[in-house]
C-alpha cells in the first residue's frame, strides 16, 4: 500500500512508475504464498445464482459478516452500497456478476493457504445453510444466463461494463460468468520478477488445460472443457493475453513491463471519491497529456497496473491468473506447483529450459486446441500431458530442497492430485462430462460440485 503523502504526488520521473515494483522487493528467506479464491453461490436444488440484493443475495452474506464475524464493510462512498468486507489480512470482495472472492494473507507453508480456503468456508457456514445455498468452485457458471445474473454496483465495473465490449465479445462473460484462483508471490529484484513473470506466461495455457474444469453453459456442454480459458481468448488483446514481445527478450527488467503497461488502456481515474471515466487512453498518453485538467499521479499508476489482465501480472507480488476456479485441495496443488517451480532456483531454470522452445506464436496457436480438449491438445510440438508429466519432478524437486531449506514439512504431496489428473489423462472437466453427460441435472451437479462447509476439508 502507498504512503498516504505519495498517492496523489504527480509522476514526475520514469522511476516513480518503477517504484511500485521495486518498493515491494523481497529477500528470498521473506517470500510467501498468496491465495484468491472465486466461486459462485447458487440454490442449493435448482443452481439458481445468487442475486446482489434480497433474500438470496449477496449483500446478505456481507451483512451477515459484519453482525457476527466482525469484518468491516468496504464501500466506494459514504453511504454507498457496500462491495467488499474486510477483517484483518482477510478480504471477501465481489466479481460483477457476485461471485465471491476470498482474498487470504500471503503465507510461508502450503498447508497453511489450504486451512485458509477451508476456513473461510468454515466461517461461512452458518450463513450458508440459512440461505440454502452451495458454493461452486468452477470456472464458468453452468447454469445462468447473462440475463440472469446481477451487475455488483461498484462504479469500476460500471466503466467497463460499456468500454469491454468494443474491445472483445468476452467482456461480460468474463465479468459475470467466470471464475478463477489466483497465485500471489513474491520477488527480489528486477531480474527474479521478469524470469517468474515469463516462466508464468509460459506455463499459463498449460496449466489452464491441467486444471480445466468448465465443460458446461447455461446448462449443457459446448464441446470445450474450459470455457473460461476460452473467453479469455476473446478479450481486449492491449490488456491481456500472454505478452508475447516479453518472451525471447534478454535482460528484462521492470521497465519490460512497464513499457507494455504504458501503451495499456486505462480505465479511470480517482479524485476525491469521484470516478472519471477516461476508458481507452493509454497511460503513456494519460501521463504526457493529462485528461480533462488531471495530471497522473502515482496512485492512477497503481490503479491503472491493477487493471491489466494479462495471465500473469506484476503488481505487488506476482499474480498468476490462468486457472479455472477449483476446489480447495487442487487450488492448493496448482499453488504448490508454481511454488515449487518458482521459489528455487534450480527448479525455474529447469523449467525455463523445459519450455523455452515453445515460442510465443506457437503457444498462442495452441490455445483454442487446450480450452477445447485438455492436455490432450498440443502445446508447441508436445503433446500436453507430456510436457505436464516433465514438469511434476521438477517442481517437486523444488519442493523438497524449499522443506528443507526453510525446515518445514514436506510439501510434495500437495502435487498428487495433479500427478494423478496426468496418469489418467483426464481433467476435472473430462470428469464431470463422463459423470454427468451433456445436458447435467441440476440438482445432481450442484450436489456433486458445491462445498458445504462441513466436508470442505475431506474434499
Amino acid at each position: 500500500m502507498p504512503h498516504p503523502s505519495t498517492v496523489s504526488e504527480p509522476i514526475s520521473h520514469r522511476r516513480d512508475l518503477l517504484a511500485l515494483f521495486e518498493d515491494s522487493e523481497k529477500p528470498a528467506p521473506q517470500w510467501k504464498i498468496g491465495v484468491e479464491s472465486e466461486k459462485f453461490g447458487v440454490h442449493a436444488e435448482s443452481g439458481r445464482a445468487l442475486a446482489y440484493e434480497g433474500e438470496f443475495g449477496v449483500l446478505r452474506i456481507l451483512n451477515w459478516l459484519q453482525a457476527e464475524r466482525g469484518y468491516v464493510a468496504e464501500n466506494e462512498v459514504h453511504d454507498g452500497p457496500t462491495i467488499a468486507v474486510r477483517k484483518g489480512g482477510i478480504s471477501i470482495t465481489l466479481e460483477p456478476g457476485a461471485q465471491f472472492e476470498l482474498s487470504a494473507p500471503a503465507v510461508q507453508e502450503i498447508s497453511q493457504a489450504y486451512a485458509m480456503l477451508v476456513d473461510h468456508l468454515t466461517e461461512v457456514a452458518p450463513i450458508t445453510h440459512a440461505m440454502n445455498l452451495k458454493w461452486l468452485c468452477v470456472g464458468f457458471h453452468p447454469f445462468a444466463a447473462q440475463s440472469e445474473l446481477p451487475w455488483v454496483p461498484k462504479q469500476r465495473y460500471a466503466i467497463m461494463r460499456e468500454y469491454l465490449p468494443k474491445q472483445g465479445t468476452g467482456a461480460h462473460d468474463m465479468m459475470r460468468r467466470t471464475g478463477t484462483v489466483q497465485g500471489n508471490f513474491d520477488y527480489s529484484d528486477p531480474a527474479d520478477a521478469m524470469r517468474k513473470l515469463v516462466l508464468s506466461l509460459r506455463i499459463g495455457p498449460l496449466v489452464n488445460a491441467w486444471v480445466a474444469n468448465s465443460p458446461y453453459v447455461e446448462g449443457k456442454a459446448n464441446g470445450l472443457l474450459s470455457n473460461r480459458g476460452d473467453v479469455w481468448l476473446h478479450m481486449e488483446p492491449a490488456r491481456s493475453g500472454l505478452l508475447e514481445r516479453l518472451w525471447n527478450a534478454r535482460d528484462l527488467g521492470y521497465d519490460d513491463y512497464v513499457g507494455w503497461a504504458l501503451d495499456a488502456p486505462m480505465f479511470l481515474i480517482k479524485r476525491e471519491g469521484r470516478i472519471i471515466d477516461n476508458s481507452g487512453q493509454p497511460f503513456r498518453d494519460f501521463l504526457e497529456h493529462g485528461f480533462k485538467g488531471e495530471r497522473a499521479t502515482r496512485l492512477d499508476w497503481t490503479t491503472h497496473v491493477n487493471s491489466l489482465f494479462p495471465e500473469a501480472r506484476l503488481k505487488t507480488t506476482l499474480e498468476l491468473r490462468s486457472v479455472d476456479s477449483v476446489e480447495p485441495r487442487l487450488a492448493t496443488a496448482v499453488v504448490a506447483l508454481f511454488t515449487g517451480l518458482l521459489y528455487d532456483a534450480t527448479a525455474l531454470t529447469e523449467a525455463e529450459t523445459l519450455l523455452r522452445p515453445i515460442g510465443p506464436q506457437q503457444a498462442q496457436a495452441s490455445r483454442l486446441g487446450l480450452v477445447a480438449r485438455g492436455l490432450e491438445a498440443a502445446y508447441g510440438e508436445h503433446v500436453g500431458f507430456d510436457l505436464a508429466r516433465e514438469l511434476l519432478p521438477i517442481a517437486r524437486a523444488g519442493l523438497e530442497r524449499r522443506s528443507q531449506l526453510l525446515r518445514i514439512e514436506d510439501e510434495r504431496h500437495w502435487l498428487e492430485p495433479l500427478a494423478e489428473f496426468v496418469e489418467a489423462r483426464t481433467s476435472p472437466a473430462a470428469q464431470l462430462l463422463e459423470r454427468f453427460g451433456a445436458v447435467p441435472d441440476p440438482a445432481r451437479l450442484v450436489a456433486h460440485l458445491g462445498l458445504p462447509a462441513e466436508t470442505a476439508a475431506s474434499r
